[in-house]
């Protein structure tokens, strides 16, 4: 039971890390007037593999994130994401009866970090008082670390044998609104395409990176994980003029 809060810890250790380098990259910044964001998400969020239901937007899982912004003009802005989930699945579903009867259950964690850019479709003044709610999308690349374990065929257990690491593709669509001068509040949905096929255990190695015969499932697809959840962000910093030059 003491274990239960290492993961938490060290998602916290890497963030203090990731969130470093955002600080020293800001205060590099301030000198030149440009206009962030710091702020929090709170949603869940679900996986897409070969174990259990393949619905594509199934959020039941908590998770959680951190989320900076450096406002470039009112249209484009740079976003780096720190997120964390504890997900579990089960072959317990009636919509796929040959999983159902195969019986694989497991849990794991992820841990994303990610950074790329983020464009409003319509302009997203910060100046005025005039409330706005506009439509984004945001486009980047990350790095995700996740435990690896594979599937006892005999007991259906769950054997951890280390962690994995790879790329991850995020594509995030959502909508946002100036609630305040100093307060900006959003809804997304994130999907991820990651450079695995091993967030259920489905394609477990050896140290020397040979396969096993514990392989199962799709072998020529890569897993997929989605985020859903709201975004609350602080704004600071001095106003940027976004006149043409």
């Amino acid at each position: 039971m003491g274990k239960i809060n290492t993961p938490v810890f060290l998602f916290l250790s890497q963030v203090k890390r990731f969130w470093f380098f955002i600080v020293l990259l800001c205060f590099f910044h301030h000198s030149k007037a440009q206009f962030h964001e710091l702020g929090a998400f709170l949603g869940a969020g679900n996986y897409i593999g070969d174990v259990g239901s393949t619905y594509f937007v199934f959020p039941e899982n908590p998770a959680l994130g951190l989320v900076y912004k450096w406002n470039r003009t009112t249209r484009y802005s740079l976003r780096a994401n720190a997120m964390l989930m504890n997900f579990e699945k089960s072959d317990y579903s009636p919509v796929d009866q040959a999983r159902f009867n195969r019986r694989y259950r497991f849990k794991n964690q992820i841990m994303e970090f990610s950074v790329g850019g983020e464009v409003n479709f319509t302009d997203f003044n910060l100046h005025g008082s005039e409330k706005l709610y506009v439509p984004y999308l945001f486009l980047g690349v990350g790095y995700i670390r996740y435990n690896l374990f594979y599937h006892d065929p005999n007991t259906l257990e769950n054997i951890d044998y280390g962690k994995g690491n790879d790329l991850v593709f995020p594509a995030i669509v959502g909508i946002k609104a100036n609630v305040s001068p100093f307060v900006v509040l959003g809804l997304e949905i994130g999907v991820r395409y990651s450079l695995t096929d091993n967030l259920d255990g489905s394609v477990p190695v050896t140290e020397d990176n040979i396969p096993t015969h514990l392989e199962f499932g799709n072998l020529h697809n890569n897993d997929w994980y989605v985020f859903t959840g709201l975004t609350i962000s602080f704004t600071f910093g001095d106003l940027p003029c976004y006149c043409k030059e």
